[in-house]
């Protein structure tokens, strides 16, 4: 009689004994019985099944958990009130049923409250959670929408992009279209941009789940973008106005640079006098000039030069570095193999993100940016005596990287021809010149790209929801890794002073209008790349024998973390040791000093040149040995990079130091595991070169399944016990189903996506039913493999669909890191040395100020053994000890994370519900 709609099962928490026992009364009059061997854990939870036994119906069962929950919020109205305002459409329950009148009979028979249009009935819970009862299979891929019965206004949403293209848009009009669905709002999209919304007829069409198939691995829009000359005339946004009202859109949620948000902002401002034009003209009626007197508009940054004030990122920058990246890593091999120079020309007019971004990433020799000209007149012989003293050290290739819209402090041009014939003249180099030009627009999304995409649109959607006529357009932004809403003229004006302030030579406030991060790259930069005659170093008492090693499994950016370590270090006068094969080899005294040249190429190499294991102190190692080895080669500091098992041998060296005195000495972990399963960290090193293998193997995956027409892939990822890599893998790839070890798997869950997976194949048009992915940690199941799931799937789907397996295994360790793990490793590692030298210094210039050697024991503060971890765009010193309450040592991993919010997103996406009450 009843089944579930695109869920494994619903679970209801109730805060009481008593809302639990009305509850599961509740749920019993609909025709649902318990489940057999349910059981209670009485000291946490009390928890039991239902489900209804379909019999002879061809329905699937639903299937409920009711839980007792003390701790759950009272986040629902104190009275059961069936309507359904747009708040509460996150607190829902969806259910299947063959017979209205059967239902109506049973709620009008207890007295209980209810509305009801021809294909359903609304009613709430006893815990005030929305029921819709309805004989629609599925909503979210049917021409019927989630919108209550009965709610007959509902937002209606057109998406579009303006201004140059960037990868991540395809992304947006996807997120826009699948979340505003499950909200309940119609959605457009309006083709060729501005322009299309000045043609208005078949640019502006409707969207549903199938119009945004595919889309995510899509560079560019495929809605298409233009330049409209007529929308910046009175009378082209006339007719835009006009061809919205006609459509009944309420609403724009607009991609693009800061000229198409100003121009969307000035429509919306027009807006009223726009739609009392239209009415005295004739064209529109009174009825709608009323019905459409708010229109509401949301911004997106879609832009590859990350330009825009009041965010950390824009969408698609990311992706445009990883295009320049692969360019530089191609020319690199040309240049060492033939000794040569390469100036590579990157856009930024006004910004010189792109070039500062990919100059750190790719190992560059020196850049040059708009907002920071060369301090020098003679900018020339300043450029080549730092590309001198990189060839006298023995650099076979050179590389210079320059920003488009780059000048010298007098505003005149520094152009990459003008360089190539300085390097040629001067130094005698074989020099030539790449303009790479709009390579760095195109190329399929990278995974943050779509990430961001996907959670910024649902954020707009969202803002479009909660807006007002009063409210100023809003801008959807990310700052400290955190989506957030700001003022969209704001943005755009504090945007615009930046070239204005380069105009008027005032290079000081063009650079203090980028963000803390852009600054803090820029003197890392510098610190890891130019060797400066010793400009840099350290008083001669200040400098110290630094050990750095690796622990754990591989993971992109250890290299990287140790290149710029051991660059910023030598310049800075300290002597810089390595140490094979992570802790044994430090037990066995493996040490190896480095030179600037040894670590030369590094950038672009993935897995560990110092060879790395599992071992930690004091369970595989002994710490005395470890103690003994350190004092013997006078180490004073250590830098340890690597996954959770570094966090854990930090924790062993903490408690030892009491007990052996050459421990006492500033020790610091930068976090490098794919699993991003670290606490004090928000990303470590290597996950986002995880993510892209994953988006690549996936996106080839999807292909084939594609091809097949009615086939699912389980694709098994890494992650240990955490799951990091599936849940934004999963969104990157558009998954339909991921599993997890915070949740696991269990019979009922996977019940409810076989159903789930049967409803969207018979919803598909069977001529283009399209292939799809289920995401699965290696660690959730012991009993549930990848193997055992595909099999399910297979046996379950009949002639629906079937299934295939892949194991992406190491794959996702290797290959050349991703920019972005180059410039986090980068940043990083320069905070790490930082670090070492604040914690060292009382000792070290106590022990000058009185002619003494330094001491064996440097510091022994908690705060001097520590996480070096990125939160949101800084860098934080998180001592361990400080760290111990937020991890869970078992399941190795933290107990509060940055990326669990985003789980239900992909259930939504996916075409399900997803409650979380």
């Amino acid at each position: 009689m009843a089944s579930i709609l695109g869920l494994s099962h619903v679970t209801i928490a109730c805060s009481s004994e008593l809302k639990f026992e009305v509850s599961l009364k509740f749920y019993q009059l609909l025709g649902y019985r318990q489940v057999k061997g349910n059981h209670e854990d009485l000291t946490t939870t009390r928890q039991t099944w239902l489900r209804f036994d379909t019999g002879a119906s061809k329905t699937a069962p639903m299937l409920l958990k009711i839980v007792l929950d003390v701790k759950a919020a009272a986040a629902r109205p104190k009275e059961r009130q069936p309507d359904l305002p747009n708040r509460y459409q996150d607190s829902m329950v969806i259910i299947k049923i063959d017979s209205i009148a059967a239902i109506k009979a049973v709620l009008t028979e207890h007295d209980i409250p209810f509305q009801e249009t021809d294909e359903s009935l609304l009613t709430a819970d006893p815990n005030s959670n929305i029921v819709i009862l309805t004989t629609q299979r599925n909503p979210l891929n049917e021409a019927a929408s989630t919108r209550a019965p009965g709610h007959t206004s509902c937002r209606k949403i057109c998406v579009m992009t303006s201004g140059g293209d960037s990868s991540g848009m395809n992304a947006v009009v996807r997120a826009v279209v699948l979340y505003g669905t499950s909200k309940g709002c119609d959605v457009y999209a309006v083709y060729e941009g501005y322009q299309g919304l000045v043609d208005g007829g078949h640019q502006i069409r409707k969207m549903d789940s199938h119009s945004v198939r595919g889309f995510l691995s899509v560079g560019g829009t495929s809605i298409g973008t233009a330049r409209c000359m007529a929308f910046r005339e009175r009378p082209g946004r006339l007719k835009a106005a006009h061809n919205l009202v006609k459509t009944g859109v309420d609403s724009l949620i607009i991609c693009g640079g800061d000229g198409s948000l100003s121009g969307a902002n000035l429509f919306r401002s027009e807006w009223p006098s726009l739609l009392e034009e239209l009415r005295k003209t004739g064209e529109i009626s009174e009825e709608q000039e009323k019905l459409h007197k708010n229109m509401s508009i949301v911004g997106l940054v879609g832009s590859i030069d990350n330009d825009m004030s009041g965010t950390d990122i824009t969408i698609g920058a990311v992706t445009s570095v990883h295009r320049i990246c692969e360019a530089i890593d191609a020319v690199n091999t040309t240049a060492l193999s033939h000794s040569r120079a390469f100036v590579i020309e990157a856009m930024g007019r006004h910004c010189g993100w792109l070039t500062l971004a990919s100059g750190m990433a790719s190992g560059a020799d020196f850049i040059f940016i708009p907002e920071r000209p060369p301090a020098e007149d003679d900018w020339e012989s300043a450029m080549c005596n730092v590309v001198k003293r990189h060839r006298d050290l023995g650099k076979r290739k050179t590389i210079i990287v320059v920003a488009e819209g780059a000048l010298d402090k007098h505003l005149k041009p520094i152009k990459v021809n003008d360089i190539k014939d300085i390097l040629t003249d001067r130094l005698g180099l074989d020099t030539r010149v790449t303009v790479l030009g709009h390579t760095q627009r195109g190329g399929s999304p990278c995974a943050f790209d779509r990430i961001l995409a996907t959670t910024q649109a649902i954020a707009a959607v969202d803002a479009v929801l909660a807006a007002t006529p009063d409210s100023p357009s809003p801008l959807i932004c990310m700052n400290e890794n955190r989506t957030t809403i700001q003022p969209l003229m704001a943005s755009v004006e504090k945007t615009q002073q930046v070239a204005q302030a380069i105009e008027t030579k005032d290079f000081a406030k063009a650079i203090s209008l980028r963000d803390n991060q852009f600054l803090d790259e820029l003197r890392v930069f510098t610190a890891t790349t130019i060797l400066d005659d010793h400009s840099m170093s350290l008083p001669a008492h200040q400098q110290m024998r630094i050990a750095i090693l690796h622990v754990g499994a591989p993971a992109g950016g250890m290299n990287v973390a140790t290149r710029a370590a051991v660059r910023y270090a030598i310049n800075r006068g300290h002597d810089i040791f390595a140490v094979a094969n992570g802790f044994r080899g430090l037990a066995r005294g493996s040490f190896e000093q480095l030179s600037w040249m040894d670590v030369d190429g590094w950038v672009a190499s993935g897995g560990s040149f110092l060879g790395t294991n599992r071992a930690v102190p004091g369970k595989d190692v002994d710490i005395g040995m470890i103690a003994y080895q350190l004092q013997q080669k006078r180490v004073q500091a250590l830098i340890v990079i690597g996954g959770f098992e570094g966090y854990t041998s930090l924790l062993a060296l903490e408690k030892a130091r009491a007990e052996y005195p050459s421990l006492c000495i500033p020790l610091s972990l930068i976090p490098a595991t794919v699993s991003n399963n670290v606490p004090g960290t928000d990303f470590s090193l290597g996950c986002d070169t995880s993510l892209n293998a994953i988006v690549e193997s996936c996106d080839a995956i999807t292909q084939s399944a594609h091809s097949s027409r009615r086939r699912v892939f389980v694709v098994e990822v890494q992650g240990g016990r955490t799951g990091y890599l599936a849940v934004h893998g999963g969104l990157a790839v558009g998954a339909c189903a991921v599993y997890i070890p915070e949740e696991g798997i269990h019979l009922p869950r996977l019940q409810g996506d076989v159903q789930f997976l049967k409803g969207l194949y018979e919803t598909d048009d069977p001529e283009k039913s399209e292939g799809r992915v289920i995401l699965r940690t290696e660690g959730v199941s012991s009993t549930y493999t990848t193997e055992v799931i595909s099999k399910i799937l297979e046996d379950e789907g009949g002639a629906r669909f079937d299934s295939r397996t892949a194991v992406l295994g190491h794959i996702q360790q290797g290959g050349a890191p991703s920019p972005l793990d180059r410039i986090r490793g980068t940043r990083v590692a320069v905070h790490a040395v930082d670090f070492i030298e604040l914690h060292a210094a009382a000792a070290l210039n106590h022990a000058h100020k009185n002619n003494q050697e330094p001491p064996v024991e440097l510091t022994d503060s908690a705060s001097s053994i520590a996480v070096i971890g990125l939160a949101g765009t800084a860098i934080n010193y998180t001592p361990v000890s400080d760290l111990l309450k937020d991890t869970d040592l078992k399941n190795r991993r933290p107990t509060k994370d940055a990326w669990s919010q985003d789980r239900k997103l992909i259930d939504i996406l996916a075409g399900r519900s997803y409650y979380h009450f």
